[in-house]
């Protein structure tokens, strides 16, 4: 048996198996294993010697047959030696078997004991332990409740210390905290969290009964910071902060970081020895972005060398403040790309950013602004965040916060600030103020020395509170001045030790005044006392007392009296407006109080600082497409000032919006994001701590285009044609025109090889083509060429190839030149190009365009066959990719010399692309128009027909007006069909084209001739309308009708006017024309015209009444006549109709006018009278009739009349056919909508299933169905109703029968369904009730009863004979039995009974006596049962009256 199968209570026994068993247990086994082996060895050697002996005996008689009696004696003799040894020898045997045997038997009995003293000894073990589980689930509980009973949060009972080392040696930071349940603590450097695994070997972080420590071992010069311990538990949260600084030793002294104290700053002047070239191969352009979001500025470089261990140094620099790695903010530098990614914009990080990489060679840089924007306030109207959170002149508990206020140009303005603060290492934000603080600068107190804090802003106006502003740096509440008071102490060597200054002072105990008491900060609000510490002060820790005194009333009152100060500097608030005070300070310590320090000069609360003035003229200056210099004066007073905001406005909206989200610093700023063409005005106010200035005054008008600057190069100098001694080129014009049109050019050219340029043409070339004279034959020259415009000659364009001054013989043209592009779209553009200069032998017949991807190799044909056009549109391209072109010509000769390749054009549409539009102007004229917003100064609109520039002034006419543009057609015909197409130059590729087309055409001359033969527009063409009266109205109307139109009525040609049969008005401010004619008669069928002339316009509307559509006309005209008519009497405002009621009753109903008391109303069905059971009251003017159960019986003529003096009117509706039908199928959707659920009802026949409802009829359209299949009537299944339900008998049901049984009745529209599940327990419970139904009918019809013959009361006289017969039935026969007043009858001659035929009875009395008077019955019955009949029996005797006898109670 294994361990692992072996119960838990077994594992403490040695004896369940061989495994288990201990040392005395095995032996005694081995011992009794050992001589049972022996004697089955010994006994198997005693059989073999027995064996052997035999063998021997049988042997010597075999052999000798001869032995003597001697020998014979003396083999005899053995032998019984033998046997009595061979005996002993059992006995023996048998003697040690037995003593074996009782030795392992008490062994045994032994082992027993041992067995039941363990299995005693592994109960008491269990049961100990089921006591102690108890007793420790009883103490967990009590233990828990203890615990609750002494939570606690964390306290800290030892704070941290600061420490002061050299490098490489160790420090430890210790603290003692306690709380319950036990804290737990978390160490932080500059308030990120340690981690010992990511510098193994550094950190050794120990805690030892509620005593924490933080070893840093061999520390250097980075490990100065503020360290900080936070202690958390499930009740709270405390934490701790020192400071550890780590001094070199003399020589390599440099100055400490920042760890929230008042240390200087290193600044690296480490510089790469090795000289690199930078080139920026993209870089980071203007960037808008909101608070929120995340942006990253990027610039891909080719530093030359690359080197992978050494690199250029790259720094980031903000408004020229070096830019510092942080949780904001995140720099990458390699692999030839520098970026700067910020993960949560801030207004804080709006600025110029400039990126400098720095080498030995030089420094290259790079620059362009970051705008970020508000992010959307948390309250509709609420200000901006507040920015650029500082904290300074930080002590043991006081820090002042200093921040920028936010642009409210589309908010109310800013009433005040809330300050927050928040200690590291925990997320509760306590409010610092009360109240907002008006100015931008607050002086926060009550701090806990040694510990760090954060802080963060919020603005408030009238719409409420502003997002929070990005929060400050980690702040420690420490005195700056402990490190001055340290003091180096040089020992033997190099060496030294930092002692504190205390330790010179002696046994000090009273501290002395502090001293140097003065205002370092006076407001309205608040004023800010400082001092330098008392000297000598002592080696215990200080407190200060503040005490204050208005001038002149020579009391004090201390302002700190429940707050100790530990910091050389106290804001006081609550100050009287407009009165003087003095202050002074104690200083103490737990020995006592010092003196008063000096009395401070009478100090007043007031703002020293005032708003600013507005900043002085504002000039606005062209910089480029999209952007705006605005330069301003500086304000008059510009105390402390915070920087400028910038305000821009279209001109003409009034909508002014902010150009920049935080103060900037100078009196220039570039506004970028501007709409191009757009005209703008800008405006600036100044910003301190205060407030904001005013507004300054606007700038003038500015519309957004680039400067004028010279000219970029020209570019694309190709060799066009050479006969040995000149030489002509062409060139392309500059891509920039520097914002005002090209005068010219000038040429310059060399010999290769030779230094000197020389001038061309002294006169500047108007043409991009030039023809260059006195070059000699054979000779290398290259060339170069400079534009010039207004603003001077720019940039000459990189030297030409080499060109060979010699004579071009070929028969080939020459290549074309001066490739350009337009209509630049997402998968096509137009190529446009200049013939050759040289054609060769024989004139140019056409073109072959090639093109490929920039980077392809092979060239891809565009057309199969020439083009003659010097224009060709390449579609079928692949948006976003580069591709480059070349144009062949072709003559007779074959193909010439492929044009010099096209720059890389990019297939992708510009944004914002604009096509060129088609219209008609209020003259009729028609246009062709085109808009640009990119425009400058030296932009022109060049149209084109058929990409051929126009310039037939006798059928096109050019109109430009700014940057809008029209091309007019003076006479359009099918000539001008064609494609139009502009460009604007001095863009980037600003074109369009426009496909005139005959349908096109067609469209414009058709509204051209609308325009120039106006028609007056109508709202609704001639038409007709029947007044009740029988009258006719013919009307129209127009859009529009001046007092002075005119029109007429035409009618079949002849001109109709006002009069008696005709009237004709027109109301022209409606625009209605009408006519009416009161008697519309056969006469009048025709056309019907009106025409209208409204000054030059015209229009014309005709209506046609012929035929069927006059006699539509005629017919309604008569019937409205005669409605007319026999409205004058009684008559009926609504005709008979019909409708259900709820109650399933059928309701004709008709609305009855025009009536009075002596009107008589009627119903009649057939023609004859109906008579209802109460009269209609004509003053409701509603008459109905119900028709209860509705049936076929009630199929008729139905008539309403109305009758008195005068006249007369009726109403008639027929119940029959689709009448009828329709309301069965009314009547349907009420019963189908009251039916009632399925119930079962059981028969001696079968199981009924019934549903009731408020009326039923066999027409109504009804289907039973059985698992969903329906049923037909059957002699198993009936189906049937009354005129309370509907039901389905199932007769004799079997197993068959079980299932969905439903009923459905239709409405013409609806199925209205109920259903049953005759199944399972419903099922069999109906069919046991069915068969005692069954049994009991079955017993009711075959049961013993009289069918018939006697009479209930029989009269006899004396002495008659009486003889009662009736008929009897049953199955089987029944038995009779006849009674004498519930007596047996005894049968005699007197009294006899027969029967015959077994349904025959008889009893007959002989002369009976007026003792035979009484009561007989008979009594019928078999197996199922029977019955009994009495008859009463009076004898009377011979001439008395016949008496009265009734008849007998049944």
């Amino acid at each position: 048996m294994s361990l692992v199968t072996v119960p838990f209570y077994q594992k403490r026994q040695r004896h369940f198996d061989q495994s288990y068993r201990n040392i005395q247990t095995r032996y005694l086994l081995d011992e009794y294993a050992s001589k049972k082996r022996a004697s089955t060895q010994a006994s198997s050697q005693k059989s073999l010697s027995q064996r052997s002996s035999s063998q021997r005996a049988s042997s010597q008689t075999s052999l000798g047959g001869t032995t003597c009696r001697l020998c014979a004696k003396r083999v005899s003799t053995q032998d019984e030696e033998e046997q009595e040894n061979r005996s002993r020898y059992q006995s023996l045997v048998a003697a040690y078997g037995e003593a074996k045997r009782q030795r392992f038997l008490s062994e045994l009995a032994h082992m027993e004991e041992n067995v039941h003293l363990a299995r005693s000894q592994a109960r008491d073990k269990l049961d100990k332990y089921a006591i102690q589980q108890m007793m420790e689930d009883k103490l967990a509980w009590e233990r828990h409740t203890f615990e609750e009973r002494i939570s606690r949060a964390p306290e800290i009972l030892v704070r941290l210390r600061s420490h002061t080392v050299w490098e490489r040696m160790s420090v430890t930071l210790c603290f003692t905290v306690q709380g319950f349940p036990t804290p737990v603590v978390q160490w932080y450097k500059d308030g990120s969290l340690i981690c010992q695994a990511a510098e193994p070997g550094k950190y050794r972080i120990e805690s030892n009964y509620g005593v924490h420590t933080l070893q840093i071992n061999r520390a250097d010069f980075d490990d100065t910071a503020t360290y900080s311990a936070v202690a958390t538990n499930a009740h709270g949260q405390v934490s701790t902060n020192a400071a550890v600084v780590v001094r070199r030793f003399r020589g390599d002294e440099e100055p400490f970081r920042s760890v929230g104290l008042p240390i200087g700053l290193p600044l690296s002047s480490v510089i790469p020895y090795t000289h690199f070239d930078v080139q920026f191969l993209e870089k980071f352009g203007v960037t808008f972005r909101r608070e929120g979001e995340t942006v990253t500025l990027k610039c891909t470089m080719l530093v030359t060398p690359d080197l992978k261990r050494v690199q250029p140094r790259a720094e980031w620099y903000r408004d020229d403040v070096l830019v510092k790695e942080s949780k904001w903010t995140k720099m990458f530098f390699g692999e030839g790309q520098a970026s700067l990614s910020f993960s949560h914009l801030h207004k804080d990080d709006e600025g110029l950013y400039t990126l400098r990489i720095v080498s030995r060679g030089g420094v290259s840089d790079h620059s362009a602004f970051l705008f970020v924007r508000d992010a959307d306030p948390l309250i509709t109207g609420a200000p901006g965040a507040p920015m650029d959170l500082q904290c300074h002149d930080a002590n043991r508990d006081y820090v002042i916060v200093t921040w920028k206020p936010p642009n409210t140009t589309t908010e109310s303005p800013v009433m005040g600030y809330f300050v927050d603060r928040c200690e590291v290492g925990t997320n509760n934000w306590v409010q610092c103020n009360d109240a907002p603080v008006k100015i931008c600068k607050y002086p926060v107190t009550g701090l806990f020395e040694g510990r760090s804090y954060i802080f963060r802003v919020r603005a408030v106006n009238s719409a409420g509170i502003s997002r929070p502003s990005r929060v400050s740096d980690a702040v420690a509440a420490l005195d700056p001045l402990d490190l001055r008071r340290l003091q180096a102490v040089h020992l033997e060597g190099e060496k030294e030790i930092v002692i504190y200054q205390d330790d010179l002072e002696g046994d000090v105990q009273v501290p002395g005044p502090p001293t140097n008491v003065h205002a370092s900060e006076i407001s309205r609000n608040y004023v800010v006392l400082s001092w330098e510490p008392p000297t000598p002060r002592g080696k215990d820790p200080l407190m200060y007392f503040i005490e204050k005194s208005v001038v002149g009333s020579g009391s004090w009152q201390r302002v700190n009296a429940q707050t100790a100060v530990r910091s050389p500097r106290y804001a006081v608030f609550d100050l009287m407006e407009g009165k003087s005070y003095v202050f002074r300070v104690l200083s103490a310590n737990r020995h006592g109080l010092s003196e008063p320090s000096e009395i401070t000069s009478p100090i007043e609360a007031q703002d020293v600082t005032v708003v600013p003035s507005a900043p002085g003229r504002v000039l606005a200056s062209r910089n480029t497409k999209t952007s705006v210099v605005v330069q301003w004066d500086r304000p008059k007073h510009e105390e402390d000032l915070l920087g400028y905001y910038v305000d821009c406005c279209v001109a003409g909206t009034n909508h002014w919006e902010p150009c920049n989200h935080k103060p900037i610093g100078y009196n220039r700023f570039v506004v970028h994001g501007l709409t191009t063409g757009e005209q703008y005005i800008f405006r600036v106010k100044a910003v301190n701590a205060v407030g904001m200035s005013e507004n300054s005054q606007e700038s003038d008008v500015i519309k957004v285009q680039a400067a004028l600057t010279v000219p970029s190069h020209p570019y694309g100098i190709t060799l066009l044609n050479c006969d040995g001694h000149s030489m002509t080129l062409g060139w392309k014009v500059p891509k920039f025109s520097g914002g005002s049109p090209i005068l010219g050019y000038y040429l310059d050219k060399r010999e290769v090889h030779h230094e000197n340029w020389h001038e061309v043409n002294s006169s500047p070339s108007k043409q991009t083509i030039l023809t260059v004279d006195g070059l000699t034959e054979g000779s290398l020259y290259e060339f170069k060429i400079a534009a010039i415009n207004l603003a001077g000659i720019g940039e000459p364009s990189d030297p030409s190839e080499h060109f060979k001054c010699e004579a071009w013989t070929m028969p080939e043209p020459g290549p074309a030149y001066d490739l350009t592009f337009c209509e630049v779209r997402d998968t096509s553009l137009v190529m446009l190009w200049k013939a050759p200069v040289y054609s060769g032998s024989s004139p140019v017949s056409g073109y072959f365009v090639d093109f490929r991807e920039e980077d392809a190799g092979e060239w891809i044909t565009v057309n199969q066959t020439t083009t003659a056009n010097r224009y060709l549109k390449v579609c079928d391209l692949q948006q976003g990719k580069t591709y480059v072109f070349r144009v062949r010509a072709v003559n007779a000769n074959g193909v010439g010399k492929p044009s010099d390749m096209s720059e890389p054009v990019l297939v992708e549409a510009r944004p914002g692309t604009k096509e060129i539009s088609a219209g008609v102007d209020e003259q009729g004229n028609i246009y062709l128009a085109f808009d640009c917003q990119e425009m400058t100064d030296a932009s022109q609109f060049t149209w084109c027909k058929s990409y051929e520039e126009i310039a037939d002034d006798e059928r096109f006419k050019i109109e430009t007006v700014g940057d809008h543009s029209k091309l007019y057609l003076k006479n359009p015909d099918k000539e001008d069909l064609g494609t139009y197409s502009v460009s604007v130059s001095d863009t980037d590729g600003v074109s369009s084209s426009f496909v005139l087309d005959p349908e096109e055409l067609e469209r414009l001359m058709a509204l051209s001739n609308e325009i120039k033969n106006p028609t007056i527009p109508l709202k609704s063409e001639l038409a007709y309308e029947i007044f009740d009266k029988g009258q006719v109205r013919f009307w129209l109307q127009a859009e529009h009708l001046s007092p002075d139109a005119s029109y007429r009525f035409i009618i079949n040609d002849r001109e109709v006017s006002d009069s008696e049969i005709h009237r004709i008005k027109c109301d022209k401010a409606t625009g209605i024309i009408e006519m009416v004619m009161d008697r519309f008669t056969i006469e009048n069928e025709g056309t019907y015209t009106v025409q209208i002339h409204d000054g030059k316009a015209k229009s014309q509307s005709s209506l046609v009444l012929i035929g069927d559509a006059f006699r539509t006309v005629l017919e309604e005209a008569e019937f409205q006549r005669k409605e007319f008519l026999r409205k004058q009497g009684p008559h009926f405002a609504e005709y008979l109709h019909w409708d259900v009621t709820e109650e399933c009753e059928v309701r004709l109903v008709c609305k009855v006018a025009n009536t009075k008391k002596e009107t008589v109303f009627k119903w009649l069905k057939d023609d004859v009278l109906y008579e209802t059971e109460t009269s209609p009251d004509l003053e409701r003017g509603t008459c109905q009739l119900l028709i209860p159960k509705l049936s076929k019986k009630d199929h008729g003529e139905y008539k309403a009349t109305l009758k008195d003096d005068r006249g007369q009117d009726a109403s008639i509706l027929e119940i029959a056919g689709k009448v009828y039908d329709d309301m069965i199928l009314a009547m349907s959707r009420v019963c189908g909508k009251s039916a009632s659920p399925l119930k079962i009802l059981c028969t001696p026949e079968g199981i009924r299933l019934q549903c009731f409802m408020k009326y039923f009829t066999e027409e109504m359209k009804v289907n039973w169905q059985h698992r969903d299949a329906k049923i037909s009537s059957s002699e198993h299944m009936r189906i049937g109703g009354s005129e309370e339900m509907a039901w389905l008998q199932i007769c004799e049901p079997t197993e068959k029968d079980k299932g969905k049984y439903t009923f459905e009745i239709f409405d013409g529209k609806d199925n209205h369904q109920r259903s049953l599940d005759l199944s399972g327990q419903a099922f069999d419970e109906a069919f046991a009730e069915f068969q005692q139904l069954k049994a009991a009918a079955f017993a009711e019809k075959n049961r013993g009863r009289l069918i018939g013959g006697l009479p209930d009361v029989v009269t006899i006289m004396e002495g008659k004979t009486l003889n009662l017969t009736c008929t009897v039935f049953g199955n089987p026969d029944p038995e009779v039995v006849w009674f004498k007043n519930d007596q047996d009858i005894e049968l005699s001659e007197h009294f006899s009974v027969k029967v015959e035929q077994a349904k025959y009875v008889s009893m007959t009395i002989k002369g009976v006596t007026s003792e035979d008077s009484g009561k007989y019955s008979i009594n019928v019955k078999n197996k199922y049962g029977g019955e009994k009949i009495d008859v009463t029996v009076s004898v009377y005797k011979h001439g008395e009256k016949i008496p009265d006898v009734a008849p007998p109670n049944k």
